[in-house]
């Protein structure tokens, strides 16, 4: 045991031997207290893995247990990547549109906060770093800076916003900073887990939802759709003439029109929405709560804004269409009961699209759903 150690615990004996029976009880029904609080948070933050979902949790604990207005977490986006970036993981703070909110790995705040067991004040990072900006972090005005260790490995930097008051000041107890701290360890561990289930059933050229997540997400959100009698609308794209891209510029072109194809697809459609790489030039979108009328105008702006685009690839211009088919659930009208059969009816409309002359959008109506159409697939 070190000396510090040992000092600080004689300094809690003697402390605690000032104290009457009810001031000692007191303060352990608060340790008490707080740890069942810290055992709830643990149980929250590991039955979340969905990502967004996460970050939302712990930002609204934190602020929750330590009193703050604000919060905000800057996170890795993959293993490969050399920057945290804050995104949209924040709550209760004022961003300035002029600032980029990234900071870089070989920055030498990174190198600052590389700490364990260690929170920082703007103060203290001033102390360090006199002559460096750091607007990303200023601009924030944060009471307390938490970094995230997952292993040996920063996975995050956590910001506090203005504490409140409730009578006891804003200053933060060596107690409250053993309770961020055990926090932060839960934090860093659940946002390493989501990551690790996020990139496992994320397609890594295109960035989109790999296709046995997008069957399992589906088939959920069709259970819940037959209890609540709520709709869901599901559409298969599939690009044109897309094996021309390979054959006559190379396989570089035609990763560069997956990827191009595939930003437009997710850039074109609602948070709540799925989009997913089916297989080769392939996409489906799910959107849940989304009537046909609705749907069909979904899948017609990405069918318009993907041939509206200007492609150019090496310094020539690539002209890229999609053809699309369009399924709607309907506990009345098509209560379908899989996620494969869900998929299959859109499947058909597509292929109606392209025998129809591609670049066109076809909705799967009773009539095309009952035929015995031959998909490709």
């Amino acid at each position: 045991m070190g000396r510090k150690k040992q000092e600080r615990n004689a300094f809690e004996l003697k402390a605690e031997k000032n104290e009457t029976v009810e001031e000692l009880t007191a303060r352990y029904e608060k340790r008490l207290y707080d740890l069942q609080q810290l055992l709830e948070i643990a149980r929250s933050l590991c039955s979340t893995l969905d990502y967004s979902t996460l970050i939302e949790s712990i930002l609204y604990t934190c602020m929750c247990q330590m009193r703050v207005l604000g919060a905000g977490i800057f996170v890795l986006d993959d293993f490969e990547t050399d920057s945290y970036n804050l995104s949209a993981n924040y709550t209760g703070m004022d961003l300035d549109s002029q600032i980029e909110y990234v900071i870089q790995m070989n920055s030498p705040l990174v190198a600052v906060l590389n700490e364990k067991d260690k929170v920082f004040t703007v103060r203290d990072i001033q102390k360090k770093l006199p002559d460096d900006k750091l607007d990303q972090i200023y601009s924030l005005k944060p009471s307390l800076i938490v970094p995230l260790f997952q292993k040996n490995r920063m996975n995050g930097i956590l910001l506090l916003g203005e504490r409140m008051d409730l009578g006891d000041g804003t200053a933060y107890t060596d107690y409250d900073i053993k309770q961020i701290l055990s926090i932060a360890s839960l934090a860093s561990m659940a946002i390493n887990n989501a990551a690790l289930l996020e990139r496992s059933s994320t397609d890594m050229m295109t960035k989109l939802k790999l296709k046995y997540y997008f069957f399992n997400q589906l088939t959920d959100r069709l259970d819940l759709a037959l209890a609540q009698g709520l709709p869901i609308g599901v559409i298969m794209f599939d690009i044109d003439h897309f094996k021309n891209f390979n054959d006559n510029y190379g396989h570089a072109c035609g990763d560069y029109v997956l990827t191009s194809v595939a930003r437009i697809i997710k850039n074109s459609i609602r948070s709540q929405d799925m989009a997913s790489r089916y297989g080769g030039e392939e996409f489906t979108v799910m959107l849940p709560n989304t009537l046909k009328e609705d749907a069909m105008q979904v899948a017609e702006r990405i069918r318009s804004n993907i041939e509206s685009m200007n492609f150019e690839y090496e310094g020539k211009k690539v002209k890229v269409t999609i053809s699309g088919g369009v399924s709607v659930f309907d506990k009345d009208e098509n209560p379908v009961s899989s996620a494969k059969e869900f998929v299959e009816q859109a499947d058909k409309a597509l292929y109606v699209s392209k025998c129809a002359g591609r670049n066109r959008i076809t909705y799967a109506d009773k009539e095309i759903t009952a035929s015995e159409i031959k998909t490709e697939n």
